[in-house]
């Protein structure tokens, strides 16, 4: 008899969709759960442009009761070697003692110490029948697996990249998960569902092992919004709105002008915007022949002090936008009708940064930074603060990926695509060839608009010197006004005391800038972001080696992998066991998210989520409970652990999408247009094609994510190009398409690309 299940959707939209949606006193009978369960639907993409919507089939049909993976029997106490986590060791399945300490007492009353299984996977024993070995060092994908690819019979399933477990894969030594597919139920109709998931995950297209998967794909939240940009909405009201002239005691002057206009200096230019109701859109005009370009006006005037600075953007927004923003001139950049580009944005950085006394007049002074080392002794650091508030600035200022975020952004402002790439720098034109933007003019373009920024001091000098301040330091001390991250995460500052609400102090997402857009049809000035959420470059695979002729190791793990794909499965894995929900006798109470019920967390939950982890979703599911570690993760636990500013800025923005004004790629293949296209996370690349990618090692490093490393992209932002010994644009596309060979990178990935297209098309 099969039993009651929730239906689930994942979002299309991060911790965003659900503002428009109430918490109901919903509740689902999960009395009796059962083990396995069908993968869920994901809610439809949201609008892009009518002919650029075109797929070339339409996804599967999923179930909507549960199917019970009835081939997959083992024995009783079967035990699966696991060397699987998330980046380190307190990201395990079992406890790191920097965790767990002498002892730590969770919210489902159990006490856990160093070693101890986490909550998540003691219940995955308990529901599936199998015994875990924990084997995991606490490594990145990429470290872990080279740890173990010379001794893979040590595990039974490892992590890796989705290019390593591929190449290992072709190579024999991976199981081949696409043999099981028809053992797997629920993994099976959530891929004949997505397509675009299939493709990014399958290994080989020709031969004995076409259509070959090697590793369960990982969903950090799919087909959603990733990144956005953030700003301190009350210093853009400071400084923009009401009647009359801004005036102020104390100002600064501006530097001396760089950075030069983006969008035109004349004409007119007409945009969409979603009406202050968030249920409809409207068209309006930049008047670009009535107000000029800010850009230019102020260049013009050469160094000026701040107020001066100030009162010429309200005049200019004032007469650009005839008036529609009235004296909330602040809504141009973070209300629900904002239609900011990246000339206003730098004419706002320059009055924000000029006037540095009137948003934090205690700049200038000293900040003390604590830190423990592993045996409890504290070192305290004491850092000198900027003169000025800085503008834009990335959430770790010494850590690579979080630099990057800097070029990410330049991409999102100068309309260039490559930039937040699902696959390395990769995307398509209009036709479906692969482009990779390291190779374009284009992209040494925006980067060097971005060190024009950084020239004239709108870009933190925490950045360019590799200090160690972080986001935390520059929330709770009013020096940062700007970054690029995740929503959750980044407006947590809103209610752990670094911002006084009471005040008036508040870090929100803002909308998405309007840009100069070219899909292959022509320039067009839309929204549109690249940072969508699809399959990670990461993933968890079963060793050949490991497993040998066990069918029962093999069946326990292809057990693990179909299950996380049940509506079950999918709580364990985002929410952790039941004793940390929200429950009304045997069942869920649930609210509605993107219009499935999804569980409430539990109140001593979201009491110890701010307890043990300063209200990071995240850092708590992963730390604590062991859960979002791989599979698939709901945002519906996130949404709930998101602030209430973090649910407005986010709610701005989903509205945008819900209604077309910001535009996406496509989880689908897009025929009348692939630059629509998400390019698959991989490419199902032969031994020798991975070899020959392996030997670029120039490319590699001149493109590192180490915090070591050498990056262009973060040394062009931060010092121009002498910083990475080069001397303009002409001369950084031609020495990585010669040089460094990226020429032969794009012409492998193509041929790789060609494979797998033919390979859908005839499958």
């Amino acid at each position: 008899m099969k039993k009651k299940q929730l239906r689930s959707a994942l979002a299309i939209v991060a911790a965003s969709a659900m503002i428009l949606t109430g918490c109901g006193g919903n509740a689902i009978d999960t009395s009796g759960i059962d083990t396995s369960a069908p993968a869920e639907t994901p809610a439809p993409a949201a609008e892009t442009p009518a002919a650029d919507t075109t797929t070339s089939s339409e996804p599967a049909e999923q179930p909507t009761e549960t199917v019970e993976a009835t081939g997959l029997t083992f024995a009783e106490g079967t035990t699966l070697r696991m060397a699987c986590g998330y980046n380190n060791t307190k990201t395990g399945l079992t406890f790191d003692p920097d965790v767990a300490g002498e002892g730590i007492t969770l919210a489902d009353g159990n006490t856990y110490h160093a070693g101890d299984f986490k909550p998540t996977w003691v219940e995955v024993m308990n529901r599936l029948g199998f015994q875990i070995e924990d084997k995991y060092q606490g490594n990145s994908d990429a470290k872990e697996f080279e740890y173990w690819k010379e001794q893979l019979d040590q595990v039974d399933m490892v992590n890796g990249t989705a290019a390593q477990l591929q190449e290992y894969g072709e190579a024999g030594k991976i199981v081949n998960i696409a043999e099981y597919l028809d053992l797997m139920p629920n993994f099976k109709a959530y891929l004949d569902a997505n397509p675009i998931v299939r493709l990014s995950i399958t290994g080989a297209t020709d031969g004995p092992n076409a259509g070959a998967i090697y590793f369960s794909p990982y969903f950090d939240g799919v087909d959603d919004i990733e990144k956005m940009p953030l700003m301190r909405v009350d210093w853009v009201q400071k400084l923009l709105d009401g009647d009359g002239e801004f005036a102020a005691d104390k100002s600064d002057k501006t530097a001396a002008p760089v950075y030069q206009p983006y969008m035109p200096t004349s004409g007119k230019v007409d945009v969409e915007v979603v009406n202050e109701d968030g249920h409809s859109k409207s068209t309006i005009t930049k008047d670009y022949d009535t107000a000029g370009n800010i850009i230019a006006k102020m260049n013009e005037a050469g160094s000026i002090d701040g107020v001066t600075a100030v009162n010429m953007l309200r005049t200019y927004i004032d007469e650009a936008y005839a008036g529609y923003y009235g004296t909330t001139r602040s809504n141009l950049f973070v209300g629900q009708n904002a239609a900011w580009d990246a000339d206003e944005l730098v004419a706002l950085l320059r009055c924000v940064t000029a006037n540095s006394a009137t948003l934090n007049p205690n700049v200038g002074g000293t900040l003390e930074i604590k830190s423990k080392d592993k045996e409890g002794n504290e070192t305290v650091t004491e850092v000198k603060l900027p003169d000025k508030v800085q503008g834009i600035f990335a959430r770790e200022e010494k850590t690579m990926n979080r630099r990057l975020d800097l070029t990410r952004l330049a991409g999102v402002l100068f309309g260039v695509r490559g930039y937040e790439s699902r696959n390395n720098f990769l995307y398509f034109d209009k036709s479906g060839t692969l482009h990779d933007a390291r190779m374009e003019a284009d992209y040494y373009n925006a980067l060097s608009r971005m060190n024009d920024m950084t020239k004239e001091g709108l870009i933190s000098s925490a950045f360019v010197d590799k200090q160690d301040l972080k986001v935390a330091n520059y929330m709770e001390n009013d020096l940062g006004f700007m970054e690029y991250d995740y929503n959750q995460t980044q407006t947590i500052y809103n209610e752990d005391g670094k911002l006084d609400a009471a005040a008036g102090e508040k870090f929100m997402a803002a909308m998405i800038p309007v840009a100069r857009w070219d899909d292959g049809t022509g320039e067009q000035f839309m929204r549109y972001t690249e940072s969508w959420r699809s399959v990670k470059t990461g993933g968890w695979a079963i060793s050949k080696a490991g497993v040998g002729d066990d069918q029962d190791k093999l069946y326990a793990a292809l057990k693990l992998i179909d299950y996380a794909y049940s509506p079950e499965g999918t709580i364990l894995m985002s929410y952790g066991p039941d004793a940390f929900i929200k429950k009304s006798g045997d069942s869920y109470v649930t609210f509605d998210f993107n219009g499935e019920p999804w569980p409430e967390i539990a109140d001593a939950t979201r009491t110890e989520l701010w307890e043990k982890a300063n209200g990071n979703y995240t850092n708590y599911a992963r730390q604590f409970l062991g859960s979002t570690l791989s599979f698939r993760k709901s945002q519906a636990f996130e949404y709930q652990c998101t602030t209430e500013v973090g649910r407005e800025g986010a709610g701005y923005i989903s509205n945008a999408i819900a209604l077309g004004v910001i535009r996406h790629p496509a989880l689908a293949i897009t025929s009348d247009n692939y630059w629509w296209t998400s390019v698959p996370t991989t490419l199902p690349y032969t031994a020798t094609e991975n070899q020959d990618i392996g030997n670029l090692t120039d490319l590699a490093a001149a493109f590192s994510t180490e915090n070591d490393g050498n990056n262009i992209l973060v040394n062009i932002v931060a010092g121009g190009f002498a910083e990475q010994g080069l001397t303009s644009v002409d001369s950084c596309v031609d020495t990585v398409t010669n040089a460094y060979n990226g020429k032969n990178y794009l012409l492998t990935a193509n041929d790789a690309w060609g494979r797998l297209e033919a390979y859908y098309n005839a499958n």
